[in-house]
């Protein structure tokens, strides 16, 4: 596996613009329910994030690697706010601590 494919695979792709839309790739994972977690961190940040794939990831995960994984698309705008966030999420700075009150 070379390197750039582990970075995809990681969640660490290089921003890659899509043609005819002013979305940019930042992330991509294997597996959708990660996916969602970390574009509602990105949302929660203020950057409107949206999730490519992830419906055709769900109907069957065992296809998802040669798939690609589900896609985190941001606007260009947003692009450089959205690597920080995608580094506070890595770093675990959006973790919920023992004593969070979830709303039981």
């Amino acid at each position: 596996m070379t390197p750039a494919s582990h970075a995809v695979l990681a969640g660490a792709p290089e921003a890659e613009l899509l043609p005819g839309r002013d979305l940019f790739e930042v992330a991509r994972y294997l597996i959708p329910l990660e996916a969602s977690l970390v574009q509602g961190c990105l949302v929660a940040s203020g950057i409107p994030a949206v999730l490519a794939d992830a419906h055709l990831m769900q109907t069957d995960l065992l296809l998802a690697p040669a798939l690609g994984g589900v896609r985190i698309l941001v606007p260009h705008a947003h692009l450089q706010e959205a690597q920080a966030v995608l580094e506070a999420f890595q770093r675990g700075e959006f973790a919920l601590g023992e004593d969070a009150d979830v709303g039981e």
